[in-house]
Order: C-alpha cells, then sequence, then structure tokens
C-alpha cells in the first residue's frame, strides 16, 4: 500500500510543468486541445488532413516515459491490482470520457485553463468519483 512518504513533490510539480507546457504549445501552436480521449478518438475516425499531428503526440506520449526511464531508471513500477481489475478500470475510465465529452486532460487540464463552466463541472465529477471508488475500494470492497 503507498503512504504519504511515497509522495514525490518535485516530480509532481516537474511532471505538471510538462503537461501544462506541452497542452499551451498544442493549443497555441497548432490551436488544439490537448484531450487525450479526443486525439485517440480522432485516429480512429480517420478525418483527412487530421492524423499527422494526432500520430506525432501520441508518439510523442509513449516516447517521453522510455526517455525518461532510460534518463533516470527507477526501477519496475508496482501494480497492487489483478490484470483483469486494471482491464475493467480500463474500460470504466474509456466509457466515463465519453459520458463525460473528454478526459481529465481534456477538461482537467485544458478546459479549467480556459475558464470553462462545463469543464468545472466535468472536473468535480471526475474528483468525487475518484474519491468515492478509492474509499470504496480500501474500506468496503477490499483488496482484490
Amino acid at each position: 500500500m503507498p503512504y504519504i512518504t511515497d509522495f514525490t513533490p518535485l516530480a509532481a510539480l516537474g511532471g505538471g510543468v510538462f503537461i501544462g507546457l506541452a497542452a499551451s504549445l498544442l493549443i497555441l501552436g497548432a490551436g488544439k486541445v490537448a484531450g487525450i480521449s479526443g486525439i485517440l478518438g480522432g485516429l480512429l475516425r480517420h478525418e483527412a488532413g487530421d492524423v499527422a499531428w494526432r500520430w506525432a503526440f501520441v508518439a510523442g506520449l509513449a516516447a517521453a516515459p522510455l526517455a525518461f526511464a532510460w534518463a533516470w531508471p527507477l526501477g519496475r513500477p508496482h501494480m497492487e491490482a489483478m490484470p483483469l481489475v486494471l482491464m475493467l478500470g480500463g474500460v470504466l475510465v474509456g466509457f466515463g470520457t465519453r459520458l463525460g465529452g473528454g478526459c481529465t486532460s481534456g477538461h482537467g487540464v485544458c478546459g479549467l485553463a480556459r475558464l470553462s463552466p462545463r469543464s468545472f463541472v466535468a472536473t468535480g465529477v471526475f474528483v468525487a468519483t475518484a474519491v468515492v471508488t478509492v474509499f470504496v475500494v480500501r474500506h468496503v470492497v477490499g483488496p482484490w
């Protein structure tokens, strides 16, 4: 079980700065919102002339952690949940992004920065759902 001593504020701050910088560059440079679910969804729709930047963004999402791990090896991550539970979580997150019209990156990073009322509501729902989920999994259901 992770403890508060596992918190790494400098790494979290650095990650947040890079996410904000990437989102800012994408909206200022290309006029596109860095919502990951929308970017991936656009790849599935194959809109003409709108694919190259999406592939470049997704490639960057994959390459960045690999480059970081190569430069600063931190060891293997440890997952406490069973693979089936992780897959179920992924499906539920995908369903939630469709239901909410976007994901945490689109609403929580870009939408809040644009002062979008819809994003304020969506982000509030995301956070409340996460709090309830953690409580239920840790204190009601128990480890899987």
